[in-house]
């Protein structure tokens, strides 16, 4: 692991990255250099002594919403399963690249699968955390209709994060959508009700309220812009916060 510098301003994080962040824009599968690109920036945020978990998206490889359109013959249920599995293969993809790095890692799956992960349990997750191993999270809650969004917000509140980080391809959260509008706003910083009136697309609409329920904070930045994980576990003022309160 990289020798820890105490700089960070978070204890622990859960962090959330999408199928997208494996690949590069406009494909499918998994880019090598994508995956190295989250693998040296996790890196760099754990050698200010934060502790991370990292939960993994995988639309970049399935997304279960393609088969349930029209007449197809997989049950919504199934394709959700099949979406759980696609986490698992880009968890497996990072694990080897922070392990490249030197980093010691865990990877701990919702669904068992014992051949290639441990099952999820929050108790040795807490502890894998302790040892100061970065801990990847696969096949969101293990459960089918419930997203990898909502996965994150759910592990953030066990793992007893400081923070939920949402790692997207836009600079935070805008008043529209930023590649089709130009002239979106990006804020700085929103309210839990915000985001709900305002119908914002953070994250989906269980994951906001679970995280206003327990006052669990949301940090959402754009990943590509290298060096901004690190930059979001130093505190430095990176994309959208979205907590109880705004600050005045």
């Amino acid at each position: 692991m990289p020798e820890k510098t105490g700089n960070s301003v978070y204890k622990r994080v859960v962090l959330k990255i999408s199928g997208e962040g494996f690949v590069h824009p406009g494909r499918r599968g998994i880019a090598t250099d994508a995956v190295l690109h989250i693998a040296r920036q996790t890196y760099r945020a754990a050698e200010h002594g934060v502790k991370i978990a990292i939960v993994v998206g995988g639309g970049n490889i399935l997304r279960g919403a393609q088969f349930t359109a029209g007449d197809s013959c997989v049950h919504e249920a199934t394709a959700h399963y099949m979406g759980m599995v696609a986490t698992v293969m880009n968890g497996l993809a990072l694990q080897d690249a922070l392990e490249s790095l030197g980093c010691e890692t865990r990877l701990m799956t919702a669904i068992r699968m014992d051949g290639v992960a441990e099952p999820y349990i929050r108790r040795r997750a807490k502890r894998h955390l302790e040892k100061n191993r970065i801990v990847i999270l696969v096949a969101g809650t293990g459960s089918p209709f419930v997203t990898t969004d909502t996965a994150a917000a759910q592990r953030a509140l066990e793992l007893d994060a400081d923070v939920l980080l949402k790692a997207t391809r836009v600079d935070g959260v805008f008043s529209d959508d930023p590649e089709k509008n130009p002239n979106a706003v990006l804020y700085s910083e929103l309210s839990y009700d915000d985001v709900r009136r305002q119908n914002l697309r953070v994250m989906d609409l269980e994951a906001i309220t679970k995280c206003m329920e327990y006052d669990m904070p949301i940090l959402v930045f754009n990943f590509r812009k290298d060096g901004n994980i690190e930059r979001a576990v130093c505190g430095e003022r990176v994309g959208t916060l979205v907590r109880r309160t705004k600050q005045r």
